[in-house]
């Protein structure tokens, strides 16, 4: 029997646990930690591979759909609705974070041991850009720079002033279109090579996290995991399931439609790892390819879901655990805070922790406090990267059901000329 790429990367999930936990068991931390790394990897080149296919894949789909489009006015309004449904979804899944962490209080429920002062946490030197430097980051000097870099909102901007002007020339752009509308193709079946790494990719991953951490940690960090679990199922199954209720998109087969991607995502913690993929399952389920071009690159500078609700959950667990009680108002002034820097965080190694450092110390919270939730950070990492995932498809077919674009999945997608 032939089997499926999502039961392999579950086998390759179980058995990366399994030889994690072995040599965890069997070896010294350092010689398990260094054989672990040995097994990761195949997970770095496969992610190194995807990051390889991202750039070219949303230039080519974004510069089609809009070029398609042909209308400058059009591609304002599907982006002023984007970013405003982003915003929404930005200040629903902090709340989220904080309430939770409010009710549960994970920082209180065992005394938790204080790290010593200057204990290292591995990101000192990193400072969160002003929102002016955000800005000007957000245009791209160089075009072939943005795309060698990765920079995807870079390559976003980019895009859109193609698109715009490759539809603007009319006929004479008709060739290239035909070209880069080829490229899309030529690079979803790249993309089907590069998945065939995955199930060795997501062993590599689990094995290394597992032998240097150890299953252990799971327990002594349980009522914090159980909390913060609790909460992402709570985002995904109480409010995406709400917005997609409101706005009469079929939840649960969405979720199934996404089940591929959201295992990869949760078993590489990298929510990039699972773009390709994600791309084609929401065209399976009725999302015109110009929607999902536009939409889907800006949500992962926009619309990290899991990563918001982490920020607000994690500050209020580190003060919680300094025995600090934050004020209403203070935790107003936090969200509305992390509203705004969380917005300039894509692209930067451990992203979330930057922003947690910079917000601990608007409170008076020791940095060096970040050292208590680094050892479990990977197995924290898996779900807010599985929820982004989930966030990001939501908010993909909301902005298509406002577009009048969504069709019922199995139907045919139809483009606006």
């Amino acid at each position: 029997m032939k089997l499926n790429i999502t039961t392999k990367i579950v086998i390759g999930f179980a058995l990366g646990v399994l030889i994690g936990q072995i040599l965890h068991s069997t070896s010294d931390p350092e010689t398990a930690a260094a054989i672990g790394n040995k097994f990761q990897l195949i997970s770095k080149v496969f992610l190194k591979l995807i990051k390889m296919i991202v750039g070219p894949l949303v230039f080519s789909t974004l510069v089609v759909g809009i070029a398609k489009l042909g209308d400058f006015k059009v591609v304002g309004r599907i982006g002023i609705k984007t970013l405003g449904y982003f915003y929404f979804a930005t200040i629903l899944s902090l709340l989220v974070g904080l309430v939770v962490v409010n009710i549960t209080r994970p920082g209180t429920i065992q005394s938790w041991p204080r790290p010593a002062a200057g204990t290292s946490i591995g990101i000192e030197g990193k400072k969160l850009n002003s929102v002016e430097d955000f800005i000007l980051h957000i245009f791209p000097d160089s075009a072939f720079r943005a795309l060698a870099e990765n920079e995807i909102l870079q390559i976003v901007v980019f895009s859109l002033f193609f698109g715009i002007a490759l539809g603007a020339i009319g006929e004479k752009g008709k060739g290239l279109m035909k070209a880069l509308d080829a490229l899309s193709e030529l690079v979803f079946k790249m993309v089907g090579y590069v998945m065939q790494l995955a199930p060795y990719a997501v062993l590599g991953a689990m094995t290394a996290v597992v032998a240097a951490k150890g299953l252990g940690i799971l327990i002594s960090y349980a009522y914090l995991l159980i909390c913060f679990y609790g909460g992402l199922l709570f985002f995904i199954f109480v409010i995406l399931a709400g917005i997609c209720a409101f706005m009469r998109i079929p939840f649960f087969k969405l979720l199934k439609q996404m089940k591929e991607s959201l295992l990869l995502s949760f078993s590489t913690a990298s929510s990039e790892a699972s773009l390709p993929q994600q791309i084609k399952a929401l065209e399976n389920f009725g999302i015109s390819p110009r929607i999902i071009g536009f939409v889907l690159p800006l949500g992962y500078s926009f619309n990290l879901d899991g990563s918001m609700m982490y920020m607000t959950f994690a500050t209020g667990f580190l003060a919680q655990a300094y025995g600090v009680t934050l004020s209403l108002e203070q935790q107003v002034i936090m969200l509305l805070t992390l509203m705004v820097t969380s917005k300039g965080i894509a692209g930067v190694p451990r992203a979330s922790l930057v922003v947690i450092a910079g917000t601990m110390a608007m409170f008076d919270l020791p940095p060096e406090g970040l050292a208590l939730i680094l050892g479990i950070d990977p197995f924290l990492d898996m779900g807010r990267s599985a929820t982004s995932v989930a966030g990001n498809a939501v908010a993909t077919c909301v902005i298509s059901k406002w577009e009048g674009d969504f069709v019922k999945p199995g139907e045919e997608v139809a483009l606006e000329e």
